[in-house]
């Protein structure tokens, strides 16, 4: 008998953390120092952070000298160098920038921590991060569904469509959201990850984001997330049209209210919703992948 492999199975124990992991400050190209980048997300009331400058490793050592004003602050770096941009999530020490990122994928695994391929509609012809390069590699965790700072560049801050072509090739990959904030004024609070986190340090944020207890969000919130065999139920606190959709990016339901249940099919590959609020206020959450 088919059953769904539920990533929101174990929320007891823990509380949900707003964070964002893709950050910029002086070290890089960003407009603010660190502690000045610090001080704006916790004023957000984010739980977690990582600060993310191009190929400069934030560890431990750096991170302690930072007041951390009630965050999590998770070691990691943006791999930028030689290739489509990468992240490296709760990285013990800085990886190499092979223009091999399998190779980059491969060292980010021996050491620790895991690989996010970012903002993969860049450019104008959407190309940052080509999506043969997304079905080679193996490996790395997820890749970012939404990149607040592209909305003001080339290309699209979405990446739904790489999302769902890879998914539906049988890869099991999270989606993630994330600022990427350069610029005080334009790139900060446009996305963030909402992880069930049961022990709070970098450690712990980091296993709930590896284990994709985590919801990806531009302003939409989840609040209850239930299932019953193949029976699954999501409810939000503002949301105007809640989506279904399985392999394909194919609608199996929608409805112009606030929570959805759905019976997903026995022949599904997965199912993810869609949750969509005002303007530009949606929530993401990770694949339930169904077993046969």
């Amino acid at each position: 008998m088919a059953t769904l492999h539920n990533p929101y199975g174990e929320l007891t124990g823990g509380r949900w953390l707003l964070g964002n992991l893709h950050t910029h400050t002086t070290r890089s190209d960003g407009q603010r120092d660190p502690q000045a980048v610090i001080a704006d997300y916790a004023e957000r009331g984010h739980g977690f952070l990582m600060l993310s400058d191009h190929d400069c490793w934030f560890g431990d050592a750096e991170l302690a000298a930072l007041e951390p004003m009630g965050m999590i602050l998770v070691p990691g770096t943006e791999i930028t160098a030689h290739g489509p941009h990468m992240l490296h999530v709760g990285a013990p020490g800085p990886v190499a920038p092979h223009a091999d990122r399998q190779q980059v994928v491969n060292d980010i695994a021996a050491t620790g921590g895991f690989a996010v391929f970012n903002h993969p509609n860049w450019f104008a012809d959407f190309d940052h991060c080509p999506q043969s390069l997304l079905s080679e590699v193996q490996g790395y965790l997820g890749l970012e569904i939404y990149n607040g700072v592209i909305s003001r560049l080339p290309g699209s801050p979405y990446a739904t469509n790489r999302w769902d072509m890879l998914l539906t090739r049988g890869r099991r990959l999270w989606g993630f959201a994330n600022d990427d904030s350069h610029a005080a004024q334009f790139d900060v609070g446009l996305g963030w990850n909402v992880a069930y986190v049961t022990d709070e340090t970098a450690a712990g944020v980091t296993r709930a984001l590896r284990e994709g207890r985590f919801y990806a969000s531009t302003g939409v919130e989840i609040t209850d997330i239930e299932t019953d065999g193949l029976s699954l139920r999501i409810e939000t606190a503002n949301a105007a049209r809640v989506v279904a959709l399985r392999e394909g990016a194919q609608r199996l339901a929608q409805v112009d209210a606030p929570s959805l249940e759905v019976e997903v099919p026995a022949d599904a590959r997965y199912v993810r919703f869609e949750c969509w609020g005002c303007g530009e206020a949606f929530a993401w959450t990770q694949p339930f992948f169904v077993v046969p």
